[in-house]
């Protein structure tokens, strides 16, 4: 695609575009949906990759399927990293058209600190590649590289509220369990402002999470989400400094992008 404004690449706009990303953020995180796939791990990837990169070809073009795929792939890289260098086992990602990718892991995080550090590679990650797109675009000025910039700040956005089963929940449990609820507080306000089928699927599911917290052995949930003072400070500075920043950015890019097309 050229590098210029004046062009208009094939992309979501509008709720259709958030409820894409939305989709595949809350979708990411379901790795149950993975465990009928029988193929090797890495044939499986690719096979998923180009069959959702077609699907989203035929709704909003090749470029733009092709940049929404890489940005979801570098995001799932992210917590393979996380997991690779924590000494835990997992699978290749898989794209499911529509809904996203997931990682599987084959065991669960040893303590609450691990699972955040699993929680916010991604998002690290994603936020990474969106700044990449966004530095692409203040060089050539194409509409294509500022959506793309939009779509990652935005998805990584919402998958950074802390509401189980996105990142955001798994990294809250080690700061403090509390902010589950101003979490699902915050979907149902959402929800009362714009009804979504994929935000109550959102909050069925942390509701599930909570509920699942006070059947846990006292002792066992004790230790699980004993982590060290310290430790709880840098994720929470981690946490809401990147929660910030993609929301300044996610809102930045949005303007600059309605005012090019």
């Amino acid at each position: 695609m050229a590098p210029v404004t004046s062009e208009r690449p094939a992309r979501p706009t509008g709720p259709g575009l958030a409820a894409l990303m939305a989709i595949g953020a809350v979708l990411i995180k379901l790795k149950w949906v993975l465990t009928a796939l029988k193929l090797g791990k890495f044939t499986t990837m690719f096979a998923s990759m180009i069959v959702s990169v077609a699907v989203y070809a035929m709704m909003f073009g090749w470029p733009f399927a092709v940049g929404f795929i890489g940005l979801l792939f570098i995001h799932e890289m992210g917590h393979a990293a996380v997991l690779k260098a924590r000494g835990i086992a997992a699978g290749a990602p898989v794209f499911i058209p529509l809904f996203g990718a997931a990682i599987t892991m084959r065991q669960h995080p040893p303590d609450a600190e691990t699972e955040a550090a699993v929680g916010i590679g991604g998002p690290i990650a994603g936020t990474a590649a969106a700044s990449l797109c966004w530095g692409v675009f203040l060089m050539t000025g194409s509409a294509f590289w500022c959506a793309l910039a939009y779509t990652g700040f935005f998805l990584n956005l919402f998958n950074l509220l802390p509401v189980s089963p996105l990142d955001g929940g798994r990294v809250a449990g080690a700061i403090s369990r509390w902010l589950w609820i101003p979490g699902l507080l915050l979907l149902g306000v959402s929800l009362w402002l714009r009804f979504s089928p994929i935000l109550v699927l959102v909050a069925i599911l942390g509701l599930m999470q909570l509920g699942g917290e006070f059947r846990r052995p006292a002792t066992e949930r004790a230790r699980y989400y004993d982590v060290p003072f310290g430790a709880r400070v840098r994720i929470a500075v981690l946490y809401f400094g990147l929660a910030l920043f993609l929301g300044y950015a996610s809102l930045a890019s949005h303007d600059v992008l309605l005012r090019l097309t």
